[in-house]
């Protein structure tokens, strides 16, 4: 009975050794930055061995990923207001408070170096964006099931996510909610030459 009670419990050691090692991750990139520090420096700030980081994930460079991917996606749920356009300002909203908050910039700043750190760093650049794609993808969905014209979700990344997170990198304004607002009034504002509702 004893030998197998740690396989009932899952869930419990196991996120809560996760948790740790994600706060470890983030404590070390607000202080010494991206690159400037190890699996082991990881494993000592969060308490844990080294092996039980290189069983979970490998190396590094997944473990930095799991992070970016929990932090800048997990975080903003997908929202179902009944319109478009009020999923879209909820949603952008959820992303500006995630993204200012505490750690936002750090997390910007990971995310942004994995995608510029070898085939490890391109391929966890890719997945960040995959994972943001497919969210966005199922609240543009529904809205298309609801019988409303839905921008493509390059096109929400584009014009409502990407001014957001190069504000809070380069530090060139705050995220008022009136900025965040007219970022969705202009992505869902028809074209010129483009009939409202139309393609």
């Amino acid at each position: 009975m004893d030998e197998r009670q740690p396989a009932r419990r899952p869930g419990g050691r196991s996120a809560r050794v996760r948790a740790e090692v994600h706060q470890a991750v983030t404590e070390l990139i607000n202080e010494r930055g991206y690159g400037n520090f190890t699996v082991g420096d990881v494993a000592a700030r969060a308490g844990v061995a080294d092996s039980s980081i290189y069983r979970r994930w490998g190396n590094l460079a997944t473990l930095l990923t799991d992070v970016a991917l929990t932090h800048l996606n997990a975080r903003s749920p997908m929202p179902d207001t009944g319109s478009l356009a009020g999923d879209l300002r909820t949603y952008a909203a959820q992303v500006a408070r995630e993204i200012t908050g505490p750690d936002g910039l750090a997390l910007l700043r990971l995310a942004v170096a994995l995608s510029h750190n070898g085939k490890q760093g391109v391929k966890a650049g890719e997945d960040l964006l995959v994972e943001r794609s497919r969210q966005l993808q199922s609240m543009l969905d529904r809205s298309r099931a609801r019988g409303e014209h839905a921008p493509d979700a390059f096109d929400v990344l584009d014009h409502v996510l990407a001014p957001m997170y190069v504000r809070v990198l380069l530090g060139i304004g705050p995220l008022t909610p009136e900025y965040v607002d007219g970022l969705v009034d202009r992505l869902l504002s028809p074209r010129p030459g483009q009939r409202d509702g139309g393609p």
